[in-house]
């Protein structure tokens, strides 16, 4: 299955009801899924919206009507829905959004990157707030993710990214959905879905007044407080006796596991730290594992995003190698491994000086 069609397959699962979208490559696969799978869905919503603005504001009416509600797109669809995205976390509303990235800027290529990292981790859109970001590296762990974004979305009413990438989405890879359960049932005392029998509610983020624009900001700023001290996650990836630790996400992981295998057969002690939360950044891990390793490594698809992070969270304290491919290329394993074994020399002739 492609990752796209499993990302829709878990989000019906996940118990996702409405779906609005608008074409764009290389995502397209997912709206085409969700386009036949909302119609087997009861009470199932799918609307191929006008435009990305359009998405991003119906998925904020039905999450203020109470259902589980996703949009999907890339690099440039997701810059325009970025102002309903910040009004969600505003409104404090769930919502899903995933974002399949491509090539870029502009309207750049449809071939693989990792050049919306600060887009997805910084917000994105105005204003003081921040969206829960889960990257997963492979199909499956794609699919495993997707629940886990609604849960999180509705746990924090709060919308939740998922960064993959044009590689992602299009391959194919063996899944299973076997294990992913009905939704969980969340407090809903905040929809707008009648009066009758209760006071109104309302929902809105136009606040005049600033002493009660600075109250909100302060609470959502204690939410985001909040899902950092409880929502990081990471894998990690022969680092017990690593001398040199690589830092990357997504597919670049996926690539970095290929090259450390090999990395291995010569003995050389390169381990990995793989973020599958990069908003909230798994800052403690990286500050444990430099509390031995005086060499890290941060490889990833674009010019340097995630080396910004590995930066705050080393303080200057360690040495920081990279290597980028930007605008759509794909590293192979091999490629990475003679880059990496040449930084890993390096660093072992300067330690001998």
């Amino acid at each position: 299955m492609s990752g796209n069609a499993a990302l829709g397959e878990a989000a019906v699962l996940a118990g996702c009801t409405c779906y609005f979208g608008y074409p764009i490559t290389p995502q397209n696969e997912l709206t085409e899924y969700m386009a036949k799978r909302m119609a087997e869905v009861p009470g199932g919503v799918f609307i191929q919206s006008e435009s990305e603005i359009a998405a991003i504001n119906m998925v904020l009416g039905a999450s203020v009507a109470g259902a589980r509600a996703m949009t999907s797109s890339s690099s440039p669809g997701i810059s325009l829905k970025q102002e309903g995205i910040s009004y969600l976390a505003a409104d404090e509303l769930p919502a899903v959004i995933a974002d399949m990235v491509r090539g870029g800027p502009g309207m750049g290529n449809i071939s693989p990157a990792q050049s919306d990292y600060l887009q997805a981790t910084r917000g994105g859109g105005h204003g003081d707030y921040k969206t829960i970001v889960l990257a997963p590296a492979s199909v499956q762990e794609l699919a495993d993710l997707v629940p886990v974004a609604f849960d999180l979305a509705d746990e924090y009413r709060n919308p939740v990214i998922i960064l993959g990438d044009g590689m992602l989405g299009q391959l194919m890879e063996p899944v299973s959905f076997d294990h992913i359960k009905p939704p969980a049932e969340f407090p809903k005392d905040y929809i707008l879905n009648g009066a009758k029998g209760r006071p109104s509610r309302m929902i809105h983020s136009l606040l005049f007044d600033t002493k009660l624009e600075e109250e909100h900001n302060w609470k959502l700023y204690r939410k985001f407080q909040r899902i950092e001290q409880n929502e990081v996650r990471f894998e990690t990836f022969m680092l017990e006796d690593a001398e040199m630790v690589v830092i990357a996400y997504g597919t670049s992981a996926r690539i970095a596991k290929g090259a450390i295998k090999r990395l291995r057969q010569e003995n050389l002690k390169v381990g990995l730290i793989r973020p599958i939360t990069v908003w909230p950044f798994p800052t403690e891990i990286i500050q444990e594992t430099a509390n031995r390793v005086e060499n890290f490594f941060v490889f990833e698809m674009s010019t340097g995003q995630l080396i910004e992070d590995v930066k705050l969270a080393l303080g200057g304290k360690r040495h920081i190698h990279f290597y980028g491919r930007p605008g759509g290329v794909i590293p192979t394993p091999i490629e990475l491994y003679r880059v990496t074994s040449r930084h890993y020399y390096q660093a072992v002739r300067e330690k001998s000086q």
